[in-house]
């Protein structure tokens, strides 16, 4: 069996991300192809959670927690839906990824570790898409 595919679609909040991964994934089942449209984060109980308690205006959360709970919320949802999605030869719709922990995590909030692409790293290697982590030894 073919892997399925990952297309992440990014952008700044209200660019219409969402709108375009939806009329893409309409599409892309109207010419056959099985689809799964998932949003980051979220995607999955955990995540949705962690995504309520990151947006939730009343709590200040610090760079580092930041970019540690979307690295969370992206671990659960490549292990629970994204990678037996793509083993399963479905192609995912991916309402942002990685690239926006970079930017936000990263350049936004300054984070040394987000602007290192160590978050997403492990994600993207999980999907079979990335560099598997290398252990170190000394």
């Amino acid at each position: 069996m073919e892997r399925g595919r990952l297309i992440t679609v990014e952008g700044l909040d209200g660019a219409g991300k969402t709108t375009l991964a939806s009329g893409l994934a309409r599409v892309l089942g109207a010419l056959g192809q099985e689809v799964e449209l998932l949003r980051e984060p979220g995607g999955v109980a955990v995540s949705e959670r962690i995504r309520a308690l990151v947006k939730d205006p009343a709590l200040a959360v610090g760079a580092r927690a930041e970019a540690l709970l979307y690295a969370a919320a992206r671990a659960q949802l490549v292990e629970e839906r994204l990678a037996p999605a793509l083993d399963a030869g479905r192609w995912v719709l991916l309402d942002r990824f990685v690239d926006s922990s970079l930017a936000y995590q990263g350049a936004g909030r300054g984070h040394p570790r987000a602007r290192g692409r160590r978050p997403g790293r492990s994600a993207a290697a999980a999907c079979g898409r990335g560099p598997a982590r290398r252990s170190r030894t000394r």
